[in-house]
């Protein structure tokens, strides 16, 4: 059961991206299925962000997903890409970023 108790946000960056890596594995029909399916969710929100912030100087490709986070005032990024830990040292904009079991965490703190 998918679960309201969060916002997912996404940008056209992130959804293309999306397309791009989905299509080479699953194929172009059933990617574009999943993706009506995912940004027709009631909990997904489609952020377009005014500013590139470029955060991550390692892989400036994952900057896409900082600037929708920043732009949606996102209170976290959930991700096991290391690349992300540079975030903890930038003080302005704060930028959350957090492991998959952290954030189950904080989704089912009872678990």
């Amino acid at each position: 059961m998918l679960d309201e108790r969060y916002v997912l946000l996404v940008s056209n960056e992130i959804l293309t991206e999306y397309l791009e890596k989905c299509t080479d594995r699953y194929g172009l029909t059933t990617t574009n299925e999943r993706l009506d399916f995912l940004i027709d969710l009631p909990n997904v929100e489609l952020i377009t962000p005014a500013y590139q912030w470029q955060l991550i100087a390692q892989d400036p490709d994952d900057d896409k997903f900082v600037d929708c986070a920043i732009a949606g005032n996102a209170d976290y990024i959930v991700t096991h890409d290391k690349h992300f830990e540079v975030l903890q040292t930038v003080p302005f904009p704060k930028v959350n970023a957090l492991r998959l079991d952290e954030f189950r965490v904080l989704l089912f703190p009872e678990s």
